[in-house]
């Protein structure tokens, strides 16, 4: 029998001798800003407010569950596919950046520097930083 063992990090977010992060001195004071108001911003009732209104009416969400009638045919079980695809831009991405640019406006920001694998993440944060007015710069590795 296996056993496993789950630990919880302590207050510097380490797990025994694993855990911590390297953060490059230049984003340091940044990183320090976000620590000490993100909680207070991600619950500001108008906060909230805001991003469930651009997750409904500019994302599209919720978007629908779809079953799967012949794949769930072939395998003998009810498959259902979650349509993600429907939301703007065409993946789950755009829910996160909704999310990250409207924080970065409550603390002041005034341009957006992202990185993007296959361009999906990029594409996100490019079109909510254009629906919010921010300047945004956007980079993508030759090789991924």
């Amino acid at each position: 029998m296996a056993t496993t063992t789950y630990r919880n990090p302590d207050e510097m977010g380490y797990y025994g001798k694993f855990g911590g992060a390297y953060i490059p001195e230049m984003l340091h004071r940044n990183v320090e800003e976000l620590k000490s108001r993100y909680l207070d911003i991600i619950y500001e009732e108008s906060f909230q407010k805001q991003f469930r209104y651009l997750l409904k009416d500019y994302v599209g969400r919720e978007t629908p569950l779809y079953l799967a009638e012949r794949l769930s045919g072939k395998h003998h079980a009810n498959i259902y596919l979650k349509r993600e695809d429907l939301c703007h831009t065409g993946a789950h991405k755009i829910n996160n950046t909704i999310g990250q640019i409207l924080l970065a406006e409550r603390l002041g920001k005034k341009r957006i520097i992202a990185e993007t694998g296959a361009g999906q993440h990029g594409v996100a944060t490019a079109t909510v930083c254009a629906l919010k007015n921010i300047e945004c710069i956007v980079f993508m590795g030759e090789k991924d």
